[in-house]
């Protein structure tokens, strides 16, 4: 078990503009013990409703180094790069932002928020009209999954990760390390974990203690899982469209958010352009997006290739096409997806774990997933797999897309 050490102590350019600056207060003495989880700082003035903010570190030297396309489109920004106090952080730093009523709303039981890709505990759940990604509507709330739990009396809190499509290895151990501040702050012995998209992922891996060496196993200490929009039988979106996913990522296409595409070089306008920093795979220049490349896993023997997509065998399979060229998503699998070690470590029958997906495959501005049944980017049979959970306490599906998930009053 890890202990603790309390110390005293939809663009880029609208979350820049936000009032964001919260004061550095002395850390609540809810917990005495040693170990390599120190409180660096605790901001009191955070936006979007959260009552404060506090940033972690978690020396143990296996965290996996972070690494940041120089073009600045995975960087912490607004509050969060105040609070990380980088826009590049270390990857053994993350944020712990807490709820309203957080030390005296009634439930015993504290909730636990884990975000997805590009997203975080703000986005996610407290502003989704602040998602660089969009919403998942024409017309965006403000408030969101934690002031609905927050309201009904559960303390909540969320985690914001240093690196918004890192590695899950690193994810699942702060995953790990929040829930041990939970703990210690609230006194409860157990947390409800509720996680969406790639933080399914990561969430799952630290239940059934998939890690490498230097990771903590299980400690047996969630009740609830719950996974929302989670590729819990893998995904291939990003190599089954074709040249769309790169036409989206390539910043000479007029991409500049997302990244982990399957595209090598690109034709751009006429003229080709090479970025291996925002591909899905391992290259000399490094590794960016490995969250993206833990996710995935083929599903063209259910779902065949679209060959409407430009370049979509190519893509898929490897090769050079018309407009790119592509390692293939054999090749990325091979360089470190989970989803065959996750599917091969059960989630103990002790935690109560239940499924969330979405149907509804319309996602505003996206080129969105229609070659099977699902929420837009997740393919419904992988949503609702049941691999590998010991217990399935509820497998729900809503006429919703991906990011309606989250915050949708259904």
């Amino acid at each position: 078990m890890k202990n603790l050490t309390l110390k005293p102590g939809r663009a880029a350019a609208v979350l820049a503009s936000l009032a964001l600056i919260g004061a550095i207060v002395t850390a609540p003495a809810a917990a005495s013990a040693t170990g390599p989880v120190t409180l660096e700082a605790t901001f009191t003035s955070p936006s979007y409703g959260w009552s404060k903010v506090e940033r972690w570190y978690d020396s143990n030297p296996g965290f996996i180094p972070a690494q940041y396309p120089s073009d600045g489109r995975l960087d912490q920004t607004g509050q969060r790069l105040t609070f990380f106090g980088a826009a590049k952080p270390n990857a053994g730093r993350f944020l712990l932002s807490y709820g309203p009523g957080w030390s005296t709303n009634p439930k015993t039981i504290p909730v636990l928020l884990v975000p997805g890709a590009y997203e975080t505990a703000d986005y996610a759940y407290a502003n989704p009209s602040t998602s660089p990604i969009g919403c998942g509507a024409s017309t965006c709330p403000t408030t969101g999954l934690m002031q609905s739990l927050a309201t009904a009396g559960y303390k909540v809190f969320g985690i914001t990760f240093p690196h918004i499509v890192g590695n899950n290895y690193n994810d699942a151990e702060q995953i790990r390390d929040a829930i041990d501040v939970i703990k210690a702050q609230t006194g409860a012995s157990q947390v409800d974990v509720v996680a969406w998209s790639m933080g399914t992922l990561a969430s799952r891996m630290y239940a059934s203690s998939v890690k490498q060496s230097w990771g903590t196993a299980y400690a047996g200490d969630i009740r609830k899982l719950v996974l929302i929009g989670g590729p819990n039988n893998g995904w291939d979106y990003t190599f089954r469209h074709g040249t769309w996913p790169a036409i989206s990522t390539y910043p000479e296409c007029g991409g500049g958010t997302i990244g982990g595409t399957a595209a090598i070089w690109q034709n751009c306008y006429g003229v080709l352009y090479s970025h291996p920093e925002l591909t899905a795979y391992v290259t000399p220049s490094g590794d960016y997006f490995p969250g993206i490349r833990q996710m995935l896993k083929r599903w063209d023997s259910t779902y065949p290739i679209n060959l409407a997509n430009p370049d979509a065998w190519t893509t898929y399979y490897g090769g050079t096409g018309s407009y790119g060229q592509s390692y293939g998503i054999d090749y990325a699998i091979s360089q470190g997806s989970l989803i065959g070690t996750v599917r091969s470590s059960t989630i103990p029958s002790t935690i109560s774990t239940y499924l969330l997906c979405g149907n509804n495959p319309n996602i505003p501005s996206w080129n969105n997933e229609t070659d099977g049944p699902s929420d837009g980017t997740i393919l419904l049979n992988s949503c609702s797999d049941t691999g590998a959970i010991g217990a399935v306490a509820g497998n729900v599906t809503l006429n919703l897309n991906h990011i309606r998930l989250t915050w949708d009053s259904t």
